[in-house]
């Protein structure tokens, strides 16, 4: 199970991949087209041509995770779009909206420290 956290980085490839793809053609095309290190405990994140499915490729020090996600219905209603980069960042909790065809653009969160109240 890949485990979402808050200081975890999320790198989100702005082209579509061909979901075929398996753990290695995945962690080459982070090497090669997307030039990071998929060794490097980031999470990447694809998407396929039509926008119905995510996979996430993630190293955890012992080996890769691979996880994707087919909608049942529908497809995403965001991704993000800059012509001039090959990546995204974006945060987990961005990450959790996306993963549910939510657009986090316009996702309400809340502050990410906040002082307790004593």
């Amino acid at each position: 199970m890949i485990q979402l956290h808050p200081h975890m980085k999320i790198l989100v490839a702005i082209d579509f991949c061909d979901f075929r793809c398996g753990i290695d053609a995945l962690a080459a095309l982070c090497k090669k087209k997307l030039k990071k290190d998929p060794f490097s405990g980031s999470v990447f994140v694809f998407r396929n041509r039509s926008g119905t499915s995510i996979k996430l490729l993630c190293f955890d020090g012992t080996g890769f995770w691979i996880a994707q996600k087919r909608f049942s219905e529908g497809k995403l209603k965001w991704w993000p779009n800059n012509p001039l980069e090959p990546l995204s960042i974006i945060a987990a909790k961005e990450l959790y909206v996306l993963l549910h065809k939510g657009d986090p653009s316009k996702a309400m969160f809340a502050e990410d420290w906040r002082k307790l109240p004593l």
